[in-house]
């Protein structure tokens, strides 16, 4: 059993990490994504998570065909393969700036632009959540990198030194960095408490949560980000990005959600959450081959 302070195998992995990171930084922002994209297209396929990717697919989807739910899943392996390489250059993909550059990686609407400036402006507490779909990192940089006070929720790998790696380069352009864990809703209120926009993925399973629908089937959700709008009753925000041809991308911020609420006046929870997801099916719905189906969503 490896001490606290990690040990020989411990260091080897952290090495071996960085040099995994290494290859895509030098192939750079456009190449490195391209090759991942044509790895996972290729070997995804072999993979037990490529069945569970198309019969998740043919769930959400029973009326369409066989070739289209084939095609969704290689879409999807191509996002994904994407995703892997874009890690390392996030700081470039983000070149956003105030005169909106037509020509950059990154657009924006008028109506976004618009609700980001309101954000902006107004500062928090508010909620926003997101969802595992294009390159998901990207609503998190938007905000720390255009004068947000922000505090992210990510899920810690299970290796100390991978993820020591991931959390060097996530610190470099996002905000407030708070590990998944026990104490993960007490950070995440302090933030609240100080006024700061919180973020969080929200569309993966949790065991303890509420039962919700989403894209047509039972399946229980993360009522966190609800719980928190109930005890603060703040604004609730949803952010995603758009992949693009040439490596491009649209960022989108919603207007706030109304939130159900009971009896008392207070956010329903469970409601909440379900409203929540809709939005997040809406979204998959219609970029289908840009979300990460390769997950056991539902059980």
């Amino acid at each position: 059993m490896a001490g606290k302070g990690g040990g020989p195998a411990d260091a080897a992995l952290s090495a071996l990490t960085r040099l995994g990171f290494s290859v895509p930084r030098a192939l750079g922002p456009d190449l490195a994504p391209r090759i991942g994209a044509a790895v996972a297209r290729r070997l995804g396929p072999f993979t037990g998570a490529h069945r569970i990717a198309m019969d998740n697919i043919a769930a959400a989807f029973p009326e369409k065909d066989a070739d289209w739910h084939r095609r969704i899943a290689d879409e999807a392996w191509d996002n994904l393969g994407r995703v892997a390489c874009e890690y390392v250059h996030i700081d470039r993909i983000w070149d956003l700036t105030e005169p909106r550059d037509p020509n950059g990686r990154i657009e924006v609407d008028d109506a976004t632009y618009a609700r980001f400036t309101e954000l902006r402006e107004s500062g928090g507490p508010v909620l926003i959540f997101a969802a595992h779909l294009a390159n998901w990192e990207l609503p998190a940089v938007a905000a720390a990198r255009h004068g947000l006070d922000a505090a992210v929720l990510y899920r810690t790998p299970n290796s100390r030194a991978v993820a020591r790696e991931i959390l060097a380069l996530r610190q470099s352009a996002m905000g407030e960095l708070i590990p998944a864990g026990l104490m993960a809703p007490t950070k995440l209120a302090k933030a609240l408490q100080r006024g700061a926009v919180v973020g969080m993925v929200v569309d993966q399973r949790f065991a303890r949560g509420p039962r919700i629908d989403f894209l047509g089937r039972p399946a229980q959700a993360n009522p966190l980000l609800a719980n928190l709008a109930r005890r603060f009753d703040c604004p609730v925000r949803g952010a995603r990005a758009i992949r693009l041809e040439g490596g491009r991308f649209r960022l989108e911020l919603t207007d706030p959600l109304p939130m159900p609420r009971d009896a008392e006046g207070l956010i329903d929870v469970p409601a909440a959450t379900q409203a929540i997801n809709d939005v997040i099916a809406g979204w998959v719905r219609e970029h289908p081959g840009q979300w990460l189906w390769m997950h056991r969503r539902w059980r």
